[in-house]
């Protein structure tokens, strides 16, 4: 079972009240709501991170060379590095 933590979240009410309509509309509770939302904020950064990770170094003038290259080739051996 997963622990569960306890935070007391100050929100505008006009904000409070269009989450709550939201929640309902999704069949959610408010606490269920806020949680998947801040979830997904997470999941986002944590995406975006690896993809700046992943594109340092990069060569894109190889990259574009490889992507325009004419004659449609299959990749070549080298085309891309893990």
């Amino acid at each position: 079972m997963r622990e569960i933590s306890t935070y007391p979240l100050r929100l505008p009410k006009s904000l409070k009240d269009e989450v709550a309509k939201v929640a309902k509309r999704d069949g959610a509770s408010v606490n269920q709501f806020i949680a998947i939302a801040v979830a997904e904020k997470i999941s986002a950064l944590k995406t975006e991170e690896f993809f700046a990770e992943r594109t340092k170094g990069v060569d894109l003038d190889a990259f574009r060379a490889i992507l325009f290259r004419s004659g449609g080739e299959p990749p070549r051996s080298g085309d891309f590095k893990m």
